[in-house]
């Protein structure tokens, strides 16, 4: 579906600030849910807020909610819970990676140590799942746990891809399918859940949810050898710091000479960020962070297809509207 440019459509920041009010409910939601009589847990609650964050996969609830007439305050809790759901991989995710730098900030474990973290990230964990409970809705918990074991598979298949230049594309599709793009599914299928619309609308919106997910990672994937950290908030050149044959080195490793995809393979296996500069120059002149984009592009196109199911809106405008952002963005 190619919409006509309008006021949502055509203005990269319009999904977020029609739903500017309703974000700030969320935010008061995960204030309020995330306070602890343990004084750590406080503190490292309050930083992470403090931190920011796109909340896309919140305001995929709220936009499916009210895309599909629900106005009820449920939406709010959910999409509170799958930011929680987020905050806590992203919490183990800095402790597994070795990570220094999120958000422009440093990350939880350089500041507090790997063990606070992970029990924190606990904490964020099972409050999600109160949170869940206290919707009363059996649906919401199908879904939302199932998402959580399938990320947590997705956090094991990333993890045995480490430092394996020989990685299919394949392989690498399926960790963004099980780690990043079935939270976006399960939030966008919320809203469906919550508005008790029809099994076709509901898989409509989990398929938009998906390919929108996919979309957003290969673009992370791409910024690494593209972006700077600057703009980034990490250290760029993390994903190959950490050995992950990301798409743009796999394209790289199969369009280059020998001696560029020997220089590749080398540096996925070593974690060799010394050779950054050596390896993005290869990337680039592949056209491998093209063709990276243009994957991604694909993925947009058809998330953009699912939303034909849903009836013309301000929020499925702004739903066209995210998709604009996810593939434009610089960070």
């Amino acid at each position: 579906m190619r919409a006509e440019p309008n006021a949502y459509t055509d203005d990269v920041s319009a999904a977020p600030r029609l739903m500017e009010a309703e974000l700030q409910e969320v935010d008061a939601v995960i204030t309020q849910r995330l306070a602890s009589q343990v004084a750590l847990v406080n503190q490292i609650a309050g930083y992470i807020t403090g931190a920011g964050g796109k909340r896309v996969r919140p305001l995929l609830v709220l936009l499916f909610s009210n895309a599909l007439g629900f106005r009820g305050p449920e939406r709010f809790e959910l999409a509170a819970t799958v930011e929680f759901i987020h905050t806590a991989t992203l919490l183990h995710d800095d402790v597994v990676d070795e990570s220094e730098l999120r958000r422009g900030k440093k990350t939880t474990n350089a500041l507090f140590g790997n063990a606070a973290s992970i029990l924190v990230g606990d904490f964020v964990y099972s409050r999600a799942f109160q949170m869940m409970v206290s919707v009363n809705r059996m649906r919401v918990l199908q879904v939302l746990s199932d998402a959580t074991n399938v990320i947590a598979e997705g956090e094991v298949l990333q993890l045995m891809n480490m430092h394996d230049p020989d990685v299919q594309v394949s392989d690498y599709l399926k960790v963004i399918r099980f780690k990043t793009a079935k939270l976006f599914e399960a939030s966008a299928r919320l809203g469906a859940v919550l508005a008790e619309a029809p099994p076709e609308i509901e898989e409509a919106c989990a398929d938009y949810g998906r390919s929108l997910g996919t979309a957003f990672q290969l673009i992370d994937d791409l910024l690494d050898y593209e972006g700077t950290t600057a703009e980034l908030g990490k250290n760029v050149g993390d994903d190959l710091r950490e050995g992950k044959p990301t798409l743009p080195l796999l394209l790289a490793m199969e369009r280059g000479s020998t001696s560029e995809r020997q220089m590749i393979r080398e540096a996925i296996l070593n974690g060799e960020v010394a050779r950054l500069p050596e390896v993005i120059e290869v990337v680039r002149r592949t056209g491998s962070i093209d063709a990276t984009r243009d994957a991604a592009r694909e993925q947009i196109d058809l998330a953009q297809q699912s939303l034909e199911a849903l009836r013309p809106s301000v929020y499925r405008d702004a739903l066209i509207n995210l998709c604009v952002r996810s593939l434009d963005r610089s960070s």
